[in-house]
């Protein structure tokens, strides 16, 4: 499973597809002042290993930096070049996940079925990543969790906001990778740090809510 110590105390995942190189380090700074510690960077996004190495260099040694849309081993290898530790796929492809863990890194794959998120399990992933969350209700997750290992760490992914967070969390979530509605080009550093505490203070108080019942 993923390391505690990344998932907590704050298991939430900024997802930057299409950040450009030029507004990595200032963004990743917003996010990570916020609490986050955990930053992925799509690779199609413009110029993908660049923002990964520019993150790594600037914050490497606090937060763990990665890439999702990972579709090769190959691109598992240049991200790991780039200074990236985490690999996140949309898909469930084993040969990728090995790879990731061959090469020392975390792996959170992308997984729709509960058949997928076993085949994950089975060659090594990290946690599961659930996408798209549209398509798994809260409802839906609430079943994978009756049959997964209870260890398992699920992390939602897609149409994450602040307002369904409760239902996936009460379903069994772990935490969230959380896209547009935290970070998307043209937001400016302070749009961006504003939806960054405020997705830090809703976790907190979900969080809190939950060990309180």
């Amino acid at each position: 499973m993923m390391q505690t110590n990344w998932l907590e105390p704050l298991p939430l995942v900024a997802i930057l597809r299409g950040l450009s190189p030029d507004e990595a380090v200032a963004i990743g700074d917003a996010l990570i002042t916020a609490g986050f510690h955990i930053l992925e960077v799509p690779l199609n996004s413009p110029e993908p290993l660049e923002s990964i190495r520019r993150l790594s260099d600037a914050f490497g040694k606090d937060c763990l930096v990665g890439a999702g849309t990972v579709m090769t081993p190959d691109a598992v290898a240049e991200v790991a070049q780039a200074g990236g530790r985490l690999i996140v796929t949309p898909h469930t492809d084993p040969a990728v996940i090995v790879a990731a863990k061959t090469a020392g890194m975390l792996c959170t794959p992308g997984t729709a079925t509960p058949s997928e998120a076993f085949a994950a399990l089975r060659a090594g992933a990290d946690a599961i990543k659930v996408f798209p969350a549209e398509q798994v209700t809260p409802k839906v997750l609430r079943a994978w969790r009756a049959v997964l290992p209870p260890q398992t760490a699920i992390l939602p992914v897609g149409g994450i906001t602040l307002q369904n967070m409760a239902e996936y969390l009460h379903a069994g979530a772990t935490g969230f990778g959380i896209g547009s509605a935290l970070y998307k080009p043209g937001k400016s550093v302070d749009e961006v740090a504003r939806a960054a505490h405020d997705f830090v203070h809703r976790w907190k108080f979900l969080a809190t809510a939950r060990s309180h019942a």
